[in-house]
């Protein structure tokens, strides 16, 4: 991967701030490294003699962010909150909000509390492809551990405070110097550093390892060698508007990778094995809509049996989501994403591509394996309490 820094542009930067923007662009400008408000960077500062956390805001993407997308927490106090034995994620949220310094700020980034204990100035966080690839695969946690000696490999657990109270009580017994990093498997990669563009470059530097493992012991070779199918789009279009309550618009994608993903033996159990990272799974839920045959109308009914039935199976008192899939591959031709508009609809095609890409590659490895289907639940509903708690 190549490293975009330049020291030239970091040079008009005028204060610890402006550096945090120009490096958390840089990093979104990468969609292997983040996609549609994946990720989150920090720094810490001081603000009026107090030590404080300016961390990424709900609903900023990298790529765009500005000073104001940063929100400004005390330090001390989301310090203070790691050591708690749990804590509501309704609690996090109002704890944080009131610690901020500016109310008109946005709301923290739910890994705040995590940022806040890694003791380095410059925080940078992402769901690296290649990394997140590596890990989602068979004997995954052994690969990397092999290929990031020096970082802190961590096992999969729920975002926001769960993942900061682990790090909290891995903190106590661990000396940072001895660390590059952290790696969270089947979630993503943490580089930190007390200079930007040093941070900047362990997480450049990292990602690279992993991109040269792949292309070594993964290397994909998309055969353009399938047969076609015939769809009627507006049929698609008609039905998927009606068990979704309200007019879809589609993404079609033909591409070489799709039509080749969508070739492949026993597809439905093929494409229907997890997310690549785990805040993907409100955009695309956990499984597509996986058609083999012409009955369109049969094909949706099962599928929304199926999620109810997923529901019910891990629900306590959520309330269940619409049960149709937001997207769908047809055997031979194409993967089809849907949205309320075009600019969504194309948002969970962009995430379906990256997710095509980890799982042939991961396949080469061993086998493809995402988190389970009782995290998934946690999360897709977790995401949706997150998305209420922000507002």
């Amino acid at each position: 991967m190549k490293n975009l820094y330049k020291n030239a542009k970091a040079s008009q930067c005028k204060d610890d701030l402006d550096l945090r923007v120009y490096t958390s662009n840089l990093l979104g400008q990468s969609s292997e490294l983040v996609l549609h408000g994946g990720g989150n960077t920090s720094v810490k500062t001081k603000i009026a003699g107090e030590d404080m956390l300016l961390v990424k805001g709900s609903g900023w993407d990298l790529v765009s962010i500005k000073r104001e997308g940063f929100s400004p927490v005390r330090l001390e106090v989301l310090l203070e909150m790691a050591k708690l034995p749990s804590l509501s994620d309704s609690e996090m949220v109002k704890q944080q909000k009131e610690a901020m310094s500016d109310k008109s700020a946005p709301n923290p980034s739910v890994e705040a509390i995590l940022h806040a204990l890694i003791p380095y100035k410059f925080v940078d966080h992402t769901h690296v492809d290649a990394v997140v690839t590596i890990s989602n695969a068979v004997g995954g946690k052994e690969k990397i551990q092999k290929l990031y000696p020096n970082f802190l490999i961590v096992d999969y657990v729920m975002p926001g405070f769960v993942l900061a109270h682990q790090i909290y009580e891995k903190s106590l017994r661990l000396d940072w110097d001895s660390i590059e990093g952290i790696i969270l498997l089947n979630h993503g990669i943490f580089t930190f550093d007390n200079d930007a563009k040093t941070s900047y470059t362990k997480m450049i530097n990292a990602v690279t390892l992993a991109e040269e493992f792949l292309e070594e012991n993964a290397p994909l070779n998309i055969e353009r060698n399938y047969n076609h199918s015939e769809c009627d789009i507006a049929k698609i279009t008609k039905v998927l508007s009606k068990a979704k309550g309200y007019p879809v618009s589609l993404n079609i994608n033909q591409t070489p990778l799709a039509s080749y993903y969508s070739s492949q033996e026993n597809l439905k159990e093929f494409a229907s094995r997890g997310v690549l990272t785990p805040e993907h799974i409100i955009r695309t839920k956990r499984v597509p809509l996986v058609m083999e045959d012409t009955n369109l109308e049969a094909g949706i009914e099962k599928y929304m049996q199926e999620y109810e039935a997923y529901f019910n199976k891990y629900a306590k008192n959520e309330i269940m989501l619409n049960a149709a899939p937001n997207y769908m591959i047809i055997k031979n031709l194409a993967v089809i994403s849907f949205g309320k508009d075009k600019k969504e609809a194309a948002i969970v095609n962009d995430i379906v591509e990256h997710t095509m890409l980890a799982v042939l590659r991961a396949d080469k490895l061993g086998g493809y394996q995402s988190i389970s289907e009782k995290e998934s639940f946690a999360m897709e509903y977790w995401e949706l309490e997150q998305a209420k708690l922000n507002k």
